[in-house]
């Protein structure tokens, strides 16, 4: 089996504005927004189906992303890198334990990874 996708993300300009929507839209129950990490809120799991988040981009341009789990943060990077894409966000340890990274394919869609 390939890499598993364990997380996902819904960015923009506005966190406040899309955790209202899509609580209201889908009832998923979307945590605090958490200001010193980007006023990002989790999605509850149990809600959506699978874990997420809503959050606040620094540039006001909304995103979309998947994050899939790679043994290998940097080792994936490089293979993303070598078939064209491009590294957004180097491995990061965001919270104690947790370690993503971000890149852009050949088409500029952005994918996150997180080690499994």
């Amino acid at each position: 089996m390939g890499s598993t996708i364990v997380h996902f993300e819904l960015i923009g300009k506005d966190a406040a504005q899309l955790k209202t929507f899509y609580t209201e839209i889908f009832d998923w129950k979307i945590g605090d927004l958490m200001p010193d990490m980007g006023n990002y809120g989790l999605i509850d799991e149990a809600s959506s189906g699978l874990a997420g988040g809503v959050g606040q981009s620094d540039d006001g341009k909304p995103r979309t992303s998947v994050y899939a789990q790679v043994p290998d943060l940097q080792a994936t990077l490089d293979k993303v890198v070598a078939l064209g894409g491009t590294v957004v966000m180097a491995p990061t340890e965001i919270l104690p334990g947790t370690t993503l990274a971000l890149f852009t394919d050949p088409a500029g869609n952005v994918v996150g990874l997180t080690k499994g």
